[in-house]
């Protein structure tokens, strides 16, 4: 993995998202989603909520799976981080959920979703809420796609309608608000 460690704003929210692990380009650019992903996973939502970026990152506390870059794959696009990297960075999830006490998970991507939910299909999993105990807290889970341009998922059918549901359950969580309050 390739330092810096990327975090995003030091928010007391009751909304956590969770990635995966910053991508190139959010080290240099000191956040996290603050390239291509980002921008499309602001869109939505802005689309959903009426949240502009920066609203975004002010009422969303966002976390990852793991804190640092994990490097390209040999073949291009990013590595997605092993077993080894993922537990060494499993205590700082830990320690957020028990610091900020969510009522609502928001992991986006299936390595984040497989970290909450255990693994599944994407199509049983985005478009519905979740109650699970995770890191010793009852909390909602509802599951959103990445936003990469690699991935066409969230852009046919049926990744479409069912981020769609995702971001309708996310905007009429009371977790969320209380937070755009």
């Amino acid at each position: 993995m390739h330092g810096p460690v990327v975090v995003g704003r030091p928010v007391a929210s009751r909304v956590i998202l969770i990635g995966q692990a910053p991508g190139d380009k959010e080290p240099k650019l000191g956040r996290p989603f603050a390239w291509t992903a980002g921008k499309t996973l602001f869109r939505w939502f802005e689309a959903a909520l009426g949240w502009s970026e920066d609203q975004t990152r002010d009422r969303v506390y966002f976390a990852a799976v793991c804190r640092c870059f994990p490097g390209k794959k040999i073949q291009g696009g990013d590595r997605v981080p092993d077993e080894r990297e993922i537990a060494s960075c499993a205590r700082w999830l830990a320690l957020e959920f028990q610091l900020l006490k969510p009522g609502l998970v928001l992991p986006v991507g299936k390595l984040a979703i497989t970290q909450i939910l255990g693994e599944r299909p994407l199509v049983e999993t985005v478009g519905r809420s979740f109650r699970v105990t995770s890191h010793g807290l009852d909390v909602d889970v509802v599951p959103l796609p990445h936003p990469s341009g690699a991935s066409p998922w969230h852009r046919m059918e049926p990744g479409r309608a069912l981020l769609r549901q995702a971001l309708t359950l996310v905007a009429a969580h009371p977790a969320v608000k209380l937070t755009a309050d």
